[in-house]
C-alpha cells in the first residue's frame, strides 16, 4: 500500500473519530452526564491523531506534498469534517506504488 492511500485512510478514520468526539461523546458527557464517553472517544482520537500526524510526515516524504499542503492538510484535521476536504485534495495526487 502506497504512502498517499495509508494518509487516506488513516486521514478518514481519525476524521470519524473526531466527529464521534465532538457530536456524540461530548454530548454524552454534557447532556447526560456520562463522561467515561470522553475519555474512551478521546482517548481514541488521541491516538489516531497521532497516527495521522506520523502518516502525514510519512506521505510527505513519499508523495511528496509541499509544505504549504502538509500545513493545510494539517489545520484541516483540526476542523470538523475538515479531515473529508482533505481526501478531496488527496484523490487528485498521483499514487506511486
Amino acid at each position: 500500500m502506497s504512502e498517499l492511500k495509508k494518509f487516506r485512510l488513516i486521514n478518514k478514520i481519525e476524521g470519524y473519530s473526531f466527529i464521534i468526539l465532538l457530536f456524540v461523546a461530548m454530548p454524552l458527557k454534557y447532556a447526560f452526564g456520562y463522561p467515561m464517553a470522553t475519555k474512551i472517544a478521546g482517548m481514541l482520537h488521541g491516538f489516531l491523531f497521532l497516527a495521522f500526524i506520523y502518516q502525514l510526515l510519512e506521505a510527505t516524504r513519499d508523495v511528496p506534498f509541499s509544505k504549504k499542503e502538509a500545513i493545510l492538510y494539517f489545520v484541516l484535521s483540526l476542523v470538523p469534517f475538515g479531515s473529508f476536504y482533505t481526501d478531496k485534495l488527496c484523490r487528485r495526487k498521483p499514487i506511486t506504488a
